[in-house]
């Protein structure tokens, strides 16, 4: 039985997630693929846990929830914090769940190049850092011989860039059209069944935690850009970036504007376009019945293929479970290469 050590950095939502699918999911990789999953060490903000051993998924939930501070786990809590966890620690695989920074891509940055020079591989659900470092992150990842995952970075539990890159490896994809912001997506499902204003929306998506304290790169259209400019450069093999992403949020669409396009038999969607001479995130008009015609936090998206035609997946595109649900299953592919052996 292989041991595999896991280091999580950030334990928000997305990291507490992580710590719940790995307590539900361990026994089941034991029996699969032959491989112990153990939690090493997590990090805040400000403090770590780490233990060789193997930590308590449990344990680890309720000392963040009840103290707010990790360095409050009984005997193995410490101050040691962003990438001196790195050096403090026995670990194979970084699962880095930081908040995404789209000014300066830290510290999640750093941290997934720190772990590229120690030799580790690397799953993150971040943005940031794809959004404004895909050439350099991936030519890392290549120098150093690591892998590195990053599904969960884009459709939550949406399978787009796996969808692509392992189910449609004979086709050449020649453009991506989606719903790929959840928060969005519930904002304006709300307006259109409700008939209620966008301001009032908002606080309410804000109190059932689906928004976030600060909306903006959610209605802003920033997390559908950067999820755009990964797409672009993981899927169509276009060396985008941010800034070259035409991008308008929500926060101007108004109930009228909703009804009317209702009365016309037209929804307003975020919807993000992705293709070698497009990329675009702005509200659209899509046909009610159509295939963007999804509510909630759902996402979609179109992949159109040379050889297969359109294919659309969707999935729940936010959630600290689902999204670390997404991470699990790109963990399973680098257990998959690099650990399995099938006697």
């Amino acid at each position: 039985m292989k041991d595999l050590k896991v280091c999580i950095m950030g334990f928000g939502a997305v990291g507490q997630g992580l710590a719940k699918v790995i307590l539900l999911k361990k026994e089941n990789l034991k029996e699969l693929y032959g491989v112990n999953l153990k939690i090493v060490s997590v990090a805040d903000s400000s403090s770590s846990v780490i233990c060789s051993d193997g930590l308590d998924e449990n344990e680890l939930i309720r000392i963040k929830k009840e103290t707010g501070k990790l360095k409050n786990y009984p005997e193995y809590g410490s101050d040691i914090s962003g990438l001196d966890v790195l050096d403090a620690c026995d670990y194979d695989v970084l699962l880095e769940a930081v908040p995404t920074n789209i000014d300066d891509a830290e510290p999640a940055k750093s941290l997934t190049l720190k772990a590229f020079k120690q030799g580790k591989d690397v799953v993150t659900s971040n943005k940031g850092h794809l959004a404004l470092f895909y050439d350099e992150l991936l030519g890392a990842a290549k120098e150093n011989k690591v892998l590195f995952k990053f599904e969960a970075s884009v459709g939550g539990t949406m399978p787009i860039i796996n969808l692509a890159q392992e189910t449609l490896p004979a086709n050449k994809v020649t453009s991506i059209v989606g719903i790929l912001n959840g928060t969005t997506n519930y904002i304006l499902s709300r307006m259109t069944s409700e008939g209620t204003n966008y301001e009032n929306t908002l606080k309410e998506s804000q109190h059932l935690g689906i928004a976030e304290t600060d909306p903006t790169q959610d209605v802003e259209g920033i997390d559908a850009a950067c999820k755009t400019v990964i797409l672009a450069n993981s899927v169509l093999g276009i060396p985008a970036k941010y800034d070259d992403v035409k991008v308008e949020g929500i926060s101007n669409i108004t109930s009228e504007a909703i009804e009317i396009a209702g009365q016309e038999g037209y929804l307003i969607k975020l919807i993000a376009e992705v293709s070698e001479d497009h990329l675009e995130v702005s509200p659209r008009l899509v046909k009610k019945g159509s295939a963007f015609d999804i509510n909630g936090t759902l996402n979609m998206a179109t992949v159109t293929t040379d050889l297969s035609g359109e294919v659309t997946v969707r999935g729940i595109g936010a959630g600290s479970v689902e999204t670390a649900a997404a991470m699990l299953t790109d963990l399973i592919h680098v257990i998959r290469e690099k650990y399995y052996v099938d006697d």
